[in-house]
């Protein structure tokens, strides 16, 4: 039996058979067709369904000894051992084109884990097809039946599936197990817990009636499909753009990234067996220039949901620009893009504090979180302690085939993030002074060392360009220069994502959160600018960073909708003349 289609079971091994798609050659029976008329006429229940209260769910330890550990350990063995198939799943059915590509651990970039299908002209057409065809009943369900599904997704990824998308996040996307523990298990468990109840407070939401007329929104879902574009640096961002559309009623066309395809493939698995009824989200992968160019010039696109590249978002906006005429709506954007994400130091602040600040901001998942601190601002007068404190962790990291977890770091994406990352580090050398690491090593997998750079230029490259690697470059002012700095830490960059001060002077706090309110759509006063928790930190920036349409929030959801206002009059007029018209 192909792997593709195995079911994790309690141990994290592979167990027994999932819900299976169907194959392309299936036609509904009769009795599937009689199944599919009575469920559009189920009128609901009566009474007002109140979705669980939300928490959000704890992250394991995987300390020595832990049965987390030892079901992790179990899953990431067997699924090394696995190499997969991985199809196209258009209208619950997969589709297996023969365009191949392959999927490889990035630590170990000889090991194929999985070979991928690519998306033809034909498959993208079907899966628009699939979609609104899907969308005459799911945009009718009861929204409490929609998040039912979304629900029991989350419970089977915090049980059984747990161990297989946390494997597979760090296998595909060399994460280490806590980084893969707190994305790929506990935040995209958060999604679909805390989404439901978001979406509980919006549809709560009614206009004022009287006793003469009752007014009522109806939260209708966008007309035609959403497409979902998704980054390979967050398993749970891949999982909540294709589904919190969903959630109101949305049917959507998913495009996962090409190097994140192993845990994609999961995550629609576990969908599926959740519930997800056939072509409420269609998996389609491959050419992303094909895929786009076909969805985009579609007349029902209703909306995107992006997460990437500020150019690749930037030509996808022209593209729905100059395509206006087409559409049937006004298709919504919403996209969260890139960062030069800062660390900005007051003389006051800790050293210890900042130095560690600095190490798992700057170098955690490799930094290519989009969140990374990526460029420092420290005061003279605490620059050679935060230096050193920071050198000394540096020198301490492990870095290494995440299956060891001995080891805090993993290897880049790909080779293209590791040839683009090594081109800074050339530049570092060139141009300013790398106080540690800088050190590229691609032989057997994509290695980038943890890199401090210094530079007397705060508008030096290093300091405005986004690089997505373990590279920080700190620039040192003077003590008095607090004020000009923070203007600086402002005007560089054209991102404007995360963003954190350290002090111990709450009015430099202060001083420092009214300048900067616009250079970061998350702040943070004396903690790292990564971590963002669902329920907690809404996530999203603006300027160059993106719509700022808040993941983990109801402002996200609201997007997906398109009220519809009812008014119903009990007693209508019977005459047209008003009373100023009466004679004296």
């Amino acid at each position: 039996m192909s792997a593709s289609a195995v079911k994790p079971g309690r141990s994290g091994s592979s167990g027994a058979s999932p819900r299976k798609a169907k194959s392309t050659n299936d036609e509904p029976s009769a009795q599937s067709a009689a199944t599919e008329t009575a469920a559009r006429t189920l009128t609901g229940f009566n009474g007002n369904r109140r979705v669980p209260p939300p928490v959000n769910e704890p992250v394991k330890s995987y300390a020595p000894g832990s049965p987390e550990r030892a079901a992790l350990k179990d899953r990431l063995r067997s699924m090394s051992s696995e190499r997969i198939d991985i199809p196209l799943i258009i209208g619950g059915k997969e589709v297996h084109t023969g365009e191949l590509a392959e999927s490889v651990m990035p630590h170990n970039h000889r090991h194929v884990l999985a070979q991928w299908h690519r998306a033809s002209a034909a498959s993208i057409d079907q899966a628009v097809a699939a979609a609104k065809e899907a969308a005459k009943d799911w945009a009718n369900w009861a929204w409490e039946d929609r998040a039912a599904v979304f629900l029991k997704a989350a419970e089977l990824l915090a049980t059984t599936w747990r161990p297989t998308v946390n494997a597979a996040t760090m296998l595909g996307q060399s994460k280490t197990a806590y980084q893969a523990e707190i994305d790929a298990a506990c935040e995209l468990i958060d999604f679909w817990r805390f989404n439901p109840s978001y979406a509980q407070s919006l549809y709560d939401e009614q206009p004022l009636s009287d006793r003469t007329m009752w007014n009522q929104l109806d939260y209708r879902p966008l007309e035609g499909f959403v497409y979902a574009v998704t980054p390979f640096n967050f398993t749970s961002i891949a999982g909540n753009l294709p589904t919190a559309p969903a959630l109101m009623g949305n049917t959507v066309i998913w495009k996962p990234a090409s190097s994140a395809m192993l845990s994609a493939h999961y995550i629609m698995k576990l969908l599926e067996e959740a519930g997800l009824p056939p072509g409420v989200i269609n998996f389609v992968s491959g050419d992303a220039a094909l895929i786009s160019d076909r969805l985009l010039s579609n007349r029902d696109l209703a909306g995107v949901h992006f997460t990437g590249s500020t150019a690749v978002f930037n030509n996808m906006w022209k593209t729905i620009g100059a395509s206006m005429s087409r559409y049937k709506s006004y298709p919504r954007i919403v996209g969260e893009t890139g960062g030069k994400d800062f660390i900005v130091a007051h003389a006051s602040a800790d050293p210890v504090a900042l130095s560690v600040a600095i190490a798992r901001g700057g170098f955690e998942y490799q930094g290519q979180k989009c969140s990374a601190a990526s460029r420092v601002y420290i005061p003279e007068s605490i620059w050679p302690e935060v230096r050193d404190r920071t050198v000394a962790i540096m020198k301490d990291i492990r870095m290494g085939d995440v299956t060891d977890f001995r080891n805090f770091m993993g290897a880049v994406i790909d080779k293209k993030a590791f040839t683009k990352i090594g081109e800074y580090l050339e530049h570092g050398r060139k141009n300013a002074n790398v106080v540690a690491g800088g050190v590229a090593r691609g032989e057997d997998g994509y290695f980038i060392e943890p890199t401090l750079i210094e530079t007397k230029d705060p508008g030096y490259r290093l300091l405005c360009e986004e690089i997505f690697g373990p590279v920080v470059t700190v620039h040192v002012y003077p003590d008095d220069k607090w004020a000009e700095t923070l203007k600086i830490v402002d005007e560089t960059s054209p991102y404007a994502l995360t963003g954190a001060v350290f002090s111990r002077d709450r009015q430099a706090i202060r001083e420092a959160a009214l300048v900067l309110r616009n250079a970061a759509g998350n702040f943070y006063i004396n903690d790292k600018p990564t971590g963002a928790v669902v329920g907690q930190q809404p996530f999203g920036g603006a300027r160059g960073s993106g719509t700022n349409d808040k993941a983990g929030s109801k402002l996200n959801l609201v997007r997906w909708i398109s009220p519809r206002n009812i008014k119903e009059t009990f007693s209508p007029p019977l005459d047209y003349r008003y009373p100023f018209m009466a004679e004296e």
